[in-house]
C-alpha cells in the first residue's frame, strides 16, 4: 500500500524527532577513565586556571619536599622583586655559610659579589643550595628569618600541611610539605610572576665557566612542559613538580617519593598526558562581567549590576562542554548600602545535574542608601516578603 506524500513527510518528521530525543538522552552519561597508577608516595594533578583536581593520592600527606622547597624560596624572592625591595642587578656578597652549604651547588665563591638574577637562575636551573642560602641571607639577614618569611607566605597561600625550616630543602624533621600544597604554591608562582617563571624552562645555566643542566628531564621530552622543579634526598625519594601548557589549558602535576630520576619523569608525564587527554578547560566569564541585575531595597536606585570578581574557568570531561548549564542565584533580600565587590549571590555551573563549579556573585557598583521615604517604603516590602 502506497503512503501519501503527507504521510511520508509526517513519518520522516516523527523519525527525526525520535532520533533527536535519543541523541539528547545519549549525551547524558559521562565516562572518565581512572587516573594512571603512579609509583610514588603521593601525587596530585590540578588544572591551573580552574583549580579542579583531576587526580590525587594522599594529597595532604606530610612529606619531605627536598629541593621542591626552592619553589617557595624563589616565590619569596619574586615578591621582594615585585615590591621593589630587591632588584635583579643588585649584588649579593657570598658568605662562608652559604659557600659551605652541602648538596647541589651553583659553585659561588666566598666574598664574591653575585647578581640576584644569576643567583636566581642558579637556584631555579641548577638547584644550587649555596645560591639559595646566599639569597635568603641577603633578603632576611639570616636563613632562619627567611624561613619565617616562607612560612608566612605558605599560610597566606593556604598551604595547610607545610612548614619550612630552611631555603634549600635539606633534611630537617620539622621541614615538610604535601603534594596539594606544592601544587597551590606553583599555581601562585606562575599566576603572580609570569615574567620570572620563564627561567623554569631553561635547560642549562653557566656560571663561573661551569655549565649545569636542568634536572627536569621533561624539558627535553615534551616541548609543552615549561617547569617547574625536581628534588631528591634519601628521605624524600625522587620528586617532581611539573607544569605544561597545551593550547589554552595548563596543568600542574606533583609526584612525590618515586624510586629514580626516570621514574619521577615518567610518572609526571603519565599524569599530564592523562589530564590533557580526558579533560578540557574553558573560560566562561571575564572578571568584571555583569551577568544579571538584582533588585535593591532601601537604595537610591533599585537596580544593581551583578557579576564575577575574577575570571571564571571550568574544567570538564572532553566533548561535554556544550552540556554545561549556568544559573545565577541571588540573595533573597539585597539591602543598601552596598559596596562594589560585596557578595550578593552565587553562580552555579552544572553538568548532567551535578554542580561542577560555584563562584560568588558580587556587586559591580556601589549603591548608596536611599532617602527616608524610600527606606520606609522598602522596609514594608522586605517585611512582607519574609
Amino acid at each position: 500500500m502506497m503512503l501519501s506524500l503527507r504521510s511520508t513527510i509526517s513519518l520522516f518528521i516523527g523519525l527525526f524527532l525520535f532520533l533527536a530525543v535519543q541523541s539528547l538522552q545519549a549525551a547524558g552519561p559521562i565516562f572518565i577513565p581512572a587516573a594512571p597508577s603512579i609509583a610514588g608516595t603521593s601525587f596530585y594533578l590540578m588544572d591551573f586556571d580552574s583549580s579542579r583536581i583531576l587526580a590525587e593520592k594522599d594529597p595532604d600527606k606530610r612529606v619531605s619536599p627536598a629541593s621542591l622547597t626552592k619553589i617557595m624560596t624563589v616565590y619569596v624572592i619574586f615578591r621582594e622583586l615585585k615590591s621593589g625591595n630587591l632588584t635583579l642587578d643588585e649584588k649579593v656578597t657570598i658568605s662562608q655559610n652559604a659557600w659551605q652549604t652541602g648538596g647541589s651547588k651553583m659553585f659561588v665563591e666566598v666574598n664574591k659579589q653575585v647578581a640576584v638574577e644569576d643567583l636566581l637562575q642558579g637556584v631555579i636551573i641548577q638547584s644550587g643550595n649555596d645560591a639559595s642560602v646566599a639569597l635568603a641571607e641577603h633578603v632576611a639577614g639570616s636563613e632562619q628569618t627567611f624561613a619565617h618569611m616562607m612560612n608566612e607566605q605558605a599560610s597566606r597561600i593556604g598551604m595547610a600541611n607545610s612548614h619550612f625550616e630552611n631555603s634549600t630543602g635539606l633534611p630537617n624533621p620539622n621541614h615538610y610539605s604535601s603534594a596539594r600544597d606544592l601544587a597551590l604554591l606553583t599555581q601562585a608562582l606562575i599566576k603572580e610572576f609570569p615574567e620570572y617563571y620563564r627561567w623554569d624552562k631553561e635547560k642549562e645555566f653557566t656560571y663561573n665557566n661551569i655549565t649545569q643542566k636542568n634536572r627536569n628531564q621533561l624539558l627535553w621530552r615534551d616541548d609543552t612542559v615549561d617547569g617547574v622543579k625536581t628534588g631528591y634526598t634519601d628521605d624524600a625519594g625522587y620528586c617532581m613538580v611539573a607544569s605544561a601548557k597545551r593550547e589554552d589549558m595548563r596543568l600542574i602535576s606533583v609526584v612525590m617519593g618515586t624510586a629514580s630520576p626516570n621514574a619521577r619523569a615518567n610518572e609526571s608525564q603519565s599524569l599530564l598526558n592523562y589530564g590533557f587527554r580526558f579533560f578540557e578547560t574553558h573560560k566562561l566569564y571575564d572578571a568584571g562581567t555583569a551577568l544579571t541585575e538584582a533588585q535593591v531595597r532601601k537604595g537610591e536606585t533599585s537596580k544593581l549590576s551583578v557579576g564575577v570578581a575574577e575570571d571564571v574557568y571550568v574544567t570538564v570531561a572532553r566533548k561535554h562542554y556544550n552540556e554545561l548549564k549556568a544559573e545565577t542565584q541571588l540573595d533573597k533580600a539585597i539591602v543598601a548600602p552596598i559596596a562594589k565587590g560585596d557578595t550578593v549571590g552565587s553562580l552555579n555551573v552544572s553538568l548532567a545535574d551535578e554542580i561542577v563549579l560555584t563562584k560568588p556573585l558580587v556587586a559591580m557598583n556601589d549603591v548608596a542608601e536611599g532617602g527616608i521615604f524610600r527606606r520606609l517604603y522598602d522596609a514594608v516590602l522586605v517585611f512582607l516578603e519574609k
